[in-house]
């Protein structure tokens, strides 16, 4: 239900046409933006993907995760994923290590390089996003599309697979 003044309105269920074309205009939103942000010459010796999980374990408690957890938030396929975090720690910026909790479950912490990285190329890629996104919309709009975005996000939980 929706709250329109005193009077409640029950909300109308989107079409598929409705939805879709929502997705896809969010979805060429994201490529037209991250096509600029991979291009730009911010990442030094890292990639983008690579920023991403050092991003990702950077928000982590004690910026630490299973590397399964990892996989939930990275658009990579497990194999890729593991192949990469190999890398980046024969570099310094992360450690496997053993969960206590599970013999078999690999935990993925950032190091102290690591973390010093990614706060480095951190304000970069956020002067980066404010430039090409922050002209796009005013300050409410941004707070919008973040509680938007959220809520599909968060949804996901509860809709059932196809």
């Amino acid at each position: 239900m929706e709250k329109e003044g005193a009077l409640m309105t029950e909300a109308r269920v989107p079409s598929a046409r409705e939805a879709a074309e929502a997705w896809e205009s969010l979805f060429r939103a994201q490529v037209s933006v991250m096509r600029r942000l991979l291009a730009d010459d911010i990442w030094g010796d890292l990639s983008m993907r690579e920023y991403d999980v050092l991003f990702t374990l950077a928000l982590a408690p004690e910026e630490t995760l299973r590397l399964r957890e990892l996989n939930e938030n990275i658009l990579m396929a497990q194999s890729s994923l593991s192949r990469m975090v190999e890398r980046l720690e024969k570099r310094g910026f992360v450690r496997r290590h053993p969960s206590p909790d599970d013999g078999r479950g690999v935990l993925v912490s950032l190091t102290e390089e690591g973390s010093a990285i990614q706060k480095e190329l951190g304000r970069r890629h956020v002067r980066s996003i404010a430039h090409y996104v922050g002209p796009a919309m005013d300050a409410e709009e941004l707070v919008q599309l973040r509680q938007l975005t959220e809520r599909l996000r968060a949804a996901q939980a509860e809709i059932d697979d196809v």
